[in-house]
């Protein structure tokens, strides 16, 4: 299958993080990997490995036959900015429902009016006395955002604000039916027995490739879900090398990581910290052995706001990975991690681009810097080059997907080793 019908078949089987985990869940189960629970000891040895947290965050191992010093870690994250569903949701009026929603995230909130939307996320179940967690995905159209005609606001295209309690709940329907009674409809779920769920409202419209040339690719969850799923390929097609590769997906980025799930949790040193333990290495030398690639998509040159781009640093859709870099060091690249990741990119000829942001202008911080408080080891963050950020709808090229797998492929085919003073990547 090509790389980008394989990557809007798991966008489309993905409406939220937790679905996300679920799908790759699957993946390794199917390619031998055995799944670990936090609550129980480990006894590990040559083998391939994953365990999940929250059912939202989720990290991947293969431990080699041979000797091996440390890690080599691919991190992106599950999550994407929507409308959370809030407990007790139903709003009844006019002879209508309408769903009381919140942000979650920074989204963009214009792209999200008038377009087919459902729900999705998990429920916690009351089951033969145990508290079990179910899926939730209502495969049809079943919400919208219906806009204010134009006749009864003559400035809507001079003035964009909205304000998310008032202007932006989703029609659920012309009568009373709750939301609840709906979810219990589609899923066969007693609607009595769910004591808890985490919700979300998701666009409706599958992703696609298009342009004159086929050169670009639209969906729903591209930033992150194409870092995730270009890393996991990445991961999966790698050879064994002196290192343990470290597939890892951490959820709430979106929302500052944290969370017992997120990059600022303990997820990834408990993991490491077990890995070592078990195989009798010390965590500490094997932590200033490894090496971190943080994936979070980049900003690419906007075709009609360029002048929000740096006047040097101006990364273009399939022009290759972006290598990004903050004077503040809201990113972790520098230049010892930034050589290591060329150096790489270089043994799987990818091309490197670099996003900068105009000196005027704060951006945004990765799940990297965030990481390395709890894991502290050479980092360097990197995306693939997109437009509409934070959208229900963002836009990105069909060939940095297959770029990234051949980087990360490369990556994890790679260990670190630090010889008086010096990097060695090999």
């Amino acid at each position: 299958m090509d790389i980008n019908k394989e990557l809007i078949a798991f966008l489309d089987r993905s409406p939220t993080c937790f679905h996300a985990v679920d799908n790759i869940r699957r993946t390794l189960k199917e390619n031998g990997y055995r799944e670990l629970s936090e609550a129980e000891h480990w006894d590990l040895s040559a083998g391939n490995y994953f365990c999940t947290r929250n059912d939202s965050s989720l990290i991947a191992f293969r431990i080699p036959q041979g000797e091996w010093n440390g890690f080599m870690i691919g991190a992106a994250h599950s999550d994407s900015p929507a409308f959370k569903i809030k407990e007790n949701p139903d709003i009844h009026k006019d002879g209508m429902t309408v769903l009381n929603v919140e942000k979650y995230g920074g989204m963009l909130c214009a792209p999200w009016f008038d377009r087919p939307l459902s729900a999705a996320g998990r429920a916690v179940v009351k089951e033969n006395g145990r508290l079990v967690t179910k899926l939730i995905n209502i495969d049809r159209d079943l919400l919208v955002i219906p806009s204010l005609a134009i006749h009864m606001n003559r400035k809507a295209n001079e003035e964009a604000s909205y304000n998310v309690q008032e202007d932006m709940k989703p029609l659920l329907t012309g009568g009373e039916k709750s939301f609840m009674a709906v979810v219990a409809q589609e899923t066969g779920i007693r609607e009595e027995d769910i004591l808890g769920y985490d919700l979300y409202v998701c666009p409706r419209t599958r992703g696609t490739v298009w342009g004159a040339e086929n050169e670009f690719i639209s969906a729903p969850h591209l930033d992150d879900l194409q870092c995730a799923f270009g890393n996991l390929r990445g991961f999966m097609e790698a050879e064994e090398t002196a290192a343990v590769p470290v597939y890892a997906l951490f959820d709430n980025e979106e929302v500052g990581s944290r969370t017992k799930q997120g990059a600022d949790s303990t997820f990834l040193e408990d993991v490491l910290g077990r890995i070592a333990e078990s195989c009798n290495k010390e965590y500490r030398v094997c932590a200033a052995c490894s090496f971190m690639v943080s994936a979070d998509n980049a900003h690419a040159v906007h075709p009609n706001y360029s002048g929000k781009a740096d006047p040097v640093n101006r990364p273009a859709i399939n022009g290759g990975i972006v290598l990004k870099f903050s004077g503040n060091q809201k990113y972790t690249s520098d230049a010892v991690s930034a050589a290591v990741f060329r150096s790489v990119c270089e043994k799987a000829d990818v091309p490197v681009q670099v996003f900068t942001n105009r000196s005027d202008m704060v951006g945004g911080s990765t799940l990297g810097n965030i990481s390395n408080s709890h894991v502290s080891l050479h980092t360097v963050d990197i995306g693939l080059p997109q437009l509409a950020m934070h959208s229900p709808w963002e836009t990105a090229g069909v060939r940095d997907t297959e770029y990234l797998v051949r980087a990360m492929k490369a990556f994890f085919s790679s260990s670190l080793a630090v010889e008086d003073g010096a990097i060695r990547i090999g």
